[in-house]
């Protein structure tokens, strides 16, 4: 039998029971074709980056699975016909992780490693923008903002002469 992590999709407007009813409704497709349900894990109401069939947040539901694949393929089929989930998806992997789901994991336990504020600049010390040196612009004049350009050059200079 091989190992998968299977991950569904259910509608926002279900609740949390009909969401737990999902499951040992689909937990139950897999052992009766000879397989096992170990880790399940309630994601929660979450937001979708997009709107998937009218709906802008779903429940999320991961499944660790040990089956043989027409035990999969049955359940994938089910879920294909049933209204009540919105997408699924199935990864076949080697060995199931042990512990909570990178989902699961409290925020401070992910944000061990820091996050973008406290990164070390090194050498180059705190950021300012105020006081960077733009250097001599010799090729340019000086701009002036009181509107004038400066002498307009006859059509003829600009466009080499032709008509």
């Amino acid at each position: 039998m091989a190992l998968y992590e299977h991950v569904f999709l259910a509608r926002q407007d279900l609740s949390q029971q009909q969401v737990d009813a999902l499951v040992e409704q689909y937990k139950g497709v897999i052992t009766a074709n000879g397989g096992s349900v170990g880790r399940i894990e309630n994601w929660g109401l979450k937001s979708l980056t997009y709107r998937v069939k009218k709906n802008r947040k779903a429940y999320y539901t991961l499944m660790d699975i040990n089956c043989p694949p027409a035990a999969l393929d049955e359940m994938e089929r089910q879920m294909g016909l049933s209204e009540d989930v919105l997408r699924f998806l199935t990864i076949k992997v080697e060995a199931h992780e042990e512990g909570p789901s990178a989902m699961m994991q409290k925020r401070e336990e992910r944000s061990e490693r820091g996050g973008f504020g406290d990164r070390d600049r090194g050498d180059r010390g705190p950021r300012s923008f105020g006081d960077r040196d733009r250097g001599d612009r010799g090729d340019r004049p000086p701009r002036s903002f009181d509107g004038e350009r400066g002498p307009r050059r006859p059509r003829e200079a600009v466009e080499g002469g032709a008509e």
